[in-house]
């Protein structure tokens, strides 16, 4: 198996194409959408990028999948879907939470909760076979209830649950989100597998100006994570993390990218001056 990184700078996010080099069979993980949240004005530079790969690599796109509802990008999964109108959207059946928690702060009435926006719901521990690579899905909640890794021989893609060593996991202050649900995720899922199993991580955010790094591995994080190594109990864990969570800036594109990313990325509806508009809570504390 190969696998293409891309990194979105805007947002510190990587997306991935993992594909087979004979058969061409591929799946494409996080696909991110530019969004300019001063104008509102959405664009597919980032997006034709993947696409280009694709279709100069000449891969069948099987899969598109979301490791979790991301609250610090839009993606673009209809956008390169509408190219590849063979290829699935998926994303784990923990969305039903997200759906239902955010659906009532939107005000989506009409909003269906059942995740019938995306073409496959998969379940913890559910594999698919796409050519000659074989995908497993392990539940991962913890950042948010709809998280979850795939793993792919020996390669973990481990979205926000995971990070480079230097800087931890995910935070776990979104709705239902759980420290405690994350420390369960890691220690007796993601560090029971094999040490040698390489982890490509969701994010970078670079800390202290390293260079950018998007892989790992589980006997690195086991051994270095700054904030869960395999040394670290959960008591510790849970509140460090929620101490840290708490001097942490709600992301400047929750609102926005959380609607949109909860319908498999399908944006509103124009209405009859032919313009889609974006539903903003104002929250009084």
């Amino acid at each position: 198996m190969e696998v293409k990184t891309f990194f979105h700078q805007d947002t510190f996010t990587f997306s991935y194409i993992a594909y087979d080099k004979s058969s061409k069979d591929a799946v494409l993980i996080d696909p991110v959408m530019d969004y300019d949240p001063y104008s509102s004005k959405i664009s597919y530079e980032f997006a034709d990028e993947l696409l280009n790969f694709i279709m100069k690599e000449r891969l069948i796109l099987h899969w598109i999948i979301e490791t979790h509802i991301h609250a610090d990008h839009i993606t673009s999964s209809q956008y390169i879907n509408n190219k590849f109108l063979n290829a699935k959207t998926a994303v784990s059946s923990g969305v039903l939470k997200v759906q239902d928690t955010f659906s009532h702060l939107y005000n989506l009435k009409e909003m269906k909760t059942d995740g019938s926006q995306f073409d496959r719901l998969f379940e913890d521990g559910e594999t698919v076979d796409v050519g000659s690579l074989k995908l497993e899905f392990i539940h991962s909640p913890g950042h948010t209830p709809s998280c979850m890794c795939i793993l792919i021989g020996d390669v973990l893609f481990s979205g926000d649950s995971l990070f480079i060593p230097d800087f931890g996991t995910g935070r776990c202050d979104f709705p239902d989100g759980s420290a405690s649900d994350l420390y369960d995720t890691i220690s007796k899922k993601l560090y029971t597998l094999p040490d040698s199993t390489k982890v490509y991580v969701g994010h970078d955010y670079q800390p202290g100006g390293r260079k950018l790094r998007y892989e790992t591995s589980i006997l690195e994080s086991k051994r270095e994570n700054v904030q869960l190594s395999a040394e670290t109990k959960k008591e510790e864990f849970i509140e460090f993390r929620s101490s840290r969570d708490k001097l942490l800036k709600v992301p400047k594109l929750l609102f926005t990218s959380v609607q949109i990313n909860i319908q498999a990325g399908l944006l509103p509806e124009p209405e009859d001056n032919r313009t889609s508009y974006l539903k903003i809570p104002i929250l009084i504390t």
